[in-house]
């Protein structure tokens, strides 16, 4: 007998098996047309049936071919348990079941000698949620009365750009007892306290990208709520450039520098100011790893805004040529200002990690006024494509680096004056405004968040193991892809309405939780309003201990 290949992959060692009810199956192959990642396929199977009857019974073999939906098992590609062929399947006859006993992470390293890739979040919960864990517990009543949350007019404002002290305000008073400015100030927009992280038009597939950009327009045009979108790396389409919508986009600047070329060549022409400059030092999930946008994503347009071949796009983990926080904001920040006449804020956005305070600590000293912005990204913030190792086990959690920071501000008496943006995992529960509340009241003047996008939009994936195969290519959902075909699943107007209707509840949520403590205006470092049952947290955030 030949031996027996134990070293190979089997289907009992993947995270998701196949199983079909032939019974119940049509043979209709909606499931094989919806599958992008080939992992089934129509065959046959020989059934042999043995019979026998009678007083002296006399056995009868009987054979037949029977159709069956085939699970294939590679070294490399398999089924990511997106479920497209259950949502499909007429008869209920197919679904993906999770093999809590798989053993992929050790059969992928053995035999291919890599490791594995993936897009979307940590699939590591050992921790337990943070947020979650906090309530807000002081209610404004009878001593100090709450406000209508119907009724009552807030400001839902917050600043991106750099915020001078009074003391600091170049204003006098001429003879004529008119105040004059003296200097110019910086630039300072007060946008919604949310913004949409930065994701770029490689990672997105263009309908996607033109589905949030519809939507971030009619809330600012229609609804009248200052929403701004980042781009994230890569470029920008060169229509959108001569736009004016323009304004309600922030640029970024990662470092691969990708796209730059273009953006720079379109500066003439531009009809409005982009709303900010955001310069990529590193990122919540995967930081030091740079960013990484696999080949097989990277489709002519891609090429066209970018300006490279078709290869894997690669950044470096840092912008080459910055050795210090000072020498950062002496190169980085005063050419992106110098470049749009200071005009346009420009913010930095680092990965949480123990050494983040630093880096505040040393942009507060700004002795050119010039930092607009302060973005802290967490680990459970996510990603396009990267190492699983990385996903896993890099990075840093963001409320505790969030509320070190503000304290920090607080210490030098210069809270506020760069702002402080924050991100990592927000809205994972479905509820950005009680994250987005919780964030603020320890600290963060805003949030920003990207993959909560993609959820509303239709993502099959979660934090569980469940699709996250954004890195392919060949995102079921059509939102992560650039191939034609599977770009087409996605109905723009359905998903920009979307957007626009979670953002409308996103808003009316907000007051309700700024209402009962009083506030009319954004709580910024209003911890005494939050509690929590655990003491660790308690101790840690600084904030009242309950039980």
């Amino acid at each position: 007998m030949e031996t027996v290949d134990i070293t190979g992959i089997s289907k009992s060692d993947l995270k998701w098996q196949i199983e079909h009810n032939q019974d119940k199956c049509t043979l209709c192959g909606k499931c094989l047309a919806v599958c992008t990642m080939g992992a089934i396929k129509a065959d046959v199977q020989k059934r042999r049936k043995v019979t026998s009857c009678g007083d002296c019974p006399t056995p009868q073999v009987s054979e037949t071919i029977v159709p069956v939906i085939k699970q294939i098992v590679t070294n490399s590609k398999n089924c990511v348990g997106c479920e497209l062929c259950a949502k499909v399947c007429p008869n209920e006859a197919i679904k993906p079941v999770f093999n809590d006993k798989n053993r992929v992470n050790v059969k992928y390293r053995a035999l291919n000698a890599e490791s594995p890739k993936r897009g979307g979040r940590t699939n590591l919960h050992t921790e337990g949620r943070t947020l979650d864990k906090i309530k807000i517990g002081r209610i404004s009543q009878m001593t100090d009365p709450s406000l209508d949350a119907l009724r009552h007019t807030f400001e839902l404002l917050a600043p991106f750009g750099r915020v001078l002290p009074p003391e600091n305000l170049p204003f006098s008073v001429d003879d004529a007892g008119n105040l004059k400015i003296d200097k110019k100030i910086p630039t300072t927009r007060w946008i919604y306290p949310i913004i949409i992280g930065d994701m770029s038009i490689g990672a997105l597939s263009p309908r996607l990208w033109e589905a949030i950009c519809i939507a971030v327009a009619y809330l600012n045009e229609v609804h009248n709520l200052p929403i701004r979108m980042c781009t994230g790396e890569g470029g920008v389409p060169e229509k959108l450039l001569k736009s004016k919508y323009l304004k309600y986009m922030i640029l970024q600047i990662a470092s691969g520098h990708f796209g730059w070329n273009r953006i720079i060549n379109s500066m003439p022409d531009m009809v409005e100011d982009p709303a900010g400059i955001l310069i990529k030092i590193g990122q919540g999930a995967k930081p030091g790893d740079g960013g990484l946008l696999l080949s097989k994503k990277v489709e002519k347009h891609i090429q066209e805004i970018r300006g490279v071949p078709k290869s894997d796009l690669l950044s470096p983990p840092n912008h080459q040529g910055l050795y210090s926080i000072e020498e950062s904001v002496q190169k980085m920040f005063l050419s992106m200002n110098a470049a749009f006449k200071f005009k346009v804020p420009v913010a930095i956005k680092v990965a949480a990690s123990v050494t983040s305070v630093s880096v505040y600590n040393n942009l507060l000293r700004d002795p050119y006024d010039i930092v607009g912005g302060f973005f802290l990204d967490g680990i459970a913030g996510g990603t396009g494509a990267a190492h699983e190792t990385s996903l896993d086990h890099t990075g840093h959690p963001i409320v505790s680096r969030l509320r070190d920071c503000y304290n920090a501000a607080v210490h030098q008496g210069k809270q506020g004056q760069i702002p402080l943006w924050a991100a990592g995992g927000l809205g994972m529960n479905g509820n950005l405004a009680a994250d987005a509340f919780k964030m603020i009241c320890l600290g963060a003047n805003g949030v920003f968040t990207g993959r909560l996008m993609l959820q509303i939009a239709g993502c099959l994936g979660n934090d569980w193991g469940k699709c996250n195969a954004c890195n392919t290519g060949l995102c079921p959902a059509g939102l992560t892809t650039q191939h034609p075909i599977l770009m087409k699943r996605l109905d723009v107007d359905k998903v920009a309405q979307n957007i626009v209707n979670y953002f409308l509840a996103t808003h009316t949520e907000l007051k309700k939780l700024m209402a009962p403590i009083g506030n009319s205006s954004l709580p910024v470092g209003r911890s005494d309003a939050l509690v929590t049952v655990d003491k660790n947290v308690a101790e840690r955030l600084e904030i009242q201990h309950v039980c």
